[in-house]
């Protein structure tokens, strides 16, 4: 056999391989995406119904409030006002994420269906924040003048320390709640259900189909 015939050859199998070893590729990455979209799937139910929770306790709420605004005591009213607000600015965040999980196509490319998923990943941090804002009311929404001024004294030492506890945790929480914190054992405690692990194991199957394209 001739050089020209060997080199031939060898183009002709070279040009096989590399047709091969692409079309290993585009398997992988197609069957990366079917995982992410599993994924992504998987938290649409938990995210629904959520948000038909939250819906509900919003307008439970909101006439409870309307029909005892001139009776309940001023505690109340403010602690289911914070509570109302609160809650529906989780809503608004839920919603939100309805939105991207809907939107990622995971036909477009791989940096734009990464851009949502970030974006999923940040307003779950934050809906988790706000959500974590709302403990001191649960402390404060059953208070009255009366207990105040006439309770025993020892009853009022326990409320107000207990207050101030859910007070100091609420803010530490909405202050530690950030990625940077995302492997230390109370974050994960936290963040153990299917409203987040899905999005970070989402992540990094993407990042690997673009690495593999570098």
């Amino acid at each position: 056999m001739e050089s020209a015939d060997i080199l031939a050859l060898w183009k002709s199998y070279s040009l096989q391989l590399d047709t091969s070893l692409a079309l290993n590729r585009k398997n992988a990455a197609d069957i990366t995406r079917l995982k992410v979209q599993s994924l992504l799937a998987v938290m649409k139910p938990v995210k629904i119904f959520t948000l038909i929770a939250g819906i509900l306790w919003v307008a439970f709420l909101d006439m409870l409030i309307i029909s005892l605004f001139q009776a309940a005591s001023p505690f109340f009213l403010v602690s289911a006002i914070i509570q109302v607000l609160l809650t529906k600015l989780a809503i608004g965040v839920y919603v939100y994420q309805l939105v991207l999980i809907h939107q990622a196509d995971l036909s477009e490319p791989v940096f734009e269906t990464q851009r949502k998923l970030a974006a999923l990943r940040t307003s779950t941090l934050w809906v988790t924040r706000l959500l974590f804002l709302q403990l001191p009311v649960w402390t404060t929404f059953y208070l009255n003048t009366t207990m105040l001024t006439r309770g025993p004294l020892l009853l009022l030492i326990i409320q107000v320390l207990v207050t101030l506890l859910f007070t100091a945790a609420a803010v530490w929480l909405f202050v530690n709640i950030r990625y940077e914190n995302r492997n230390k054992h109370w974050f994960r405690l936290l963040f153990a259900g299917k409203e987040w692990a899905p999005v970070i194991k989402s992540m990094e199957l993407l990042s690997q189909i673009g690495e593999e394209r570098d």
